[in-house]
């Protein structure tokens, strides 16, 4: 079946018509003012994009800091321990 362009009046109506005339006329009004408030929009955006961005690399930084102290307290600990038992005297093994 081939595509007429009276099926289509005949599916939208006089209704979906005069939307779509309605639509043509105010697009050339409706984009810039659209442009006008989508700009800052998104230029907000990216600005919350950037500060949550740095939060984040901050909070990571901290983080790895953290660790590093928690492995260097670990290793002094083990260095601990081994000296310790270094400095132990070693049992008395009688053979009998």
């Amino acid at each position: 079946m081939a595509f007429k362009i009276t099926d289509l009046f005949e599916d939208l109506g006089v209704p979906g018509v005069v939307a779509g005339i309605g639509a043509v006329v105010a697009a050339p009004l409706l984009i810039p003012a659209v442009a006008k408030v989508g700009k800052p929009v998104a230029k907000a955006m990216v600005k919350g994009g950037i500060v949550l961005y740095e939060k984040g690399k901050g909070m990571m930084s901290e983080t790895g800091e953290v660790f590093e102290d928690i492995v260097a307290e670990a290793k002094a600990e083990l260095a601990e321990q081994k000296s310790q038992a270094e400095l132990e005297p070693a049992p008395n093994s009688e053979i009998g």
